[in-house]
């Protein structure tokens, strides 16, 4: 991890632990060993603790230690409201963040439509997610969790003979009070990373 993230994820630790909620843990929602916190997140272990962040195994990006400790920041004890479904585009201040959430979240995955049809079981056993709901549109479409009190919903529309394959990402209607909008911008993007890693 990069010196500036380090910086970045041990500041929003110390400032965690600074006021610990004493309900930090329900809200997660996690379980707590003395100072460390275990949770779900991108379909992996995480371990939350004052010195760092563990997550998953292996190498990964430091984004992710980034958003771990941004959700930490944020926790409420509101739970998830899922509809209506969100547009980024309709989250306050989003503007600015609009053109490298449709290329790095969205169209990031047009090319992979039909690996992910025929993938759907396994990612959404991964990222605690489910088919979306009737009537939600596109070719197929499913729900994840890629932090446990954001969803994410991913619609896809295969190509035909009319039109190329898109793909369109919307959020649960409460997530911005669980990420600053900078936050749910790379939550899109890190998701998307994570299900064609999934797809292999």
């Amino acid at each position: 991890m990069g010196d500036n993230y380090t910086k970045i994820v041990q500041d929003n630790l110390n400032q965690l632990y600074n006021g610990l909620p004493k309900d930090f843990a329900e809200n997660l929602p996690g379980e707590q060993k003395g100072d460390q916190f275990v949770f779900d997140a991108f379909g992996e272990k995480c371990l939350i603790e004052p010195e760092g962040i563990t997550f998953g195994h292996g190498e990964y990006s430091a984004v992710f230690d980034i958003l771990i400790s941004l959700y930490a920041l944020n926790v409420h004890p509101d739970i998830c409201v899922i509809n209506p479904l969100k547009a980024f585009k309709e989250f306050p201040d989003s503007m600015p963040y609009l053109g490298a959430f449709a290329t790095h979240t969205e169209q990031l995955l047009v090319p992979h439509v039909a690996k992910i049809k025929d993938s759907v079981r396994a990612i959404t056993e991964t990222l605690k997610g489910k088919d979306a709901s009737d009537g939600t549109g596109g070719d197929f479409s499913f729900m994840v969790y890629p932090l446990p009190k954001i969803a994410l919903c991913y619609i896809f529309y295969e190509a035909d003979d009319d039109f190329p394959a898109s793909v369109t990402c919307l959020y649960s209607s409460n997530a911005q009070l669980f990420l600053p909008v900078a936050g749910l911008a790379d939550l899109g993007e890190y998701c998307s990373k994570t299900i064609l890693k999934l797809i292999g």
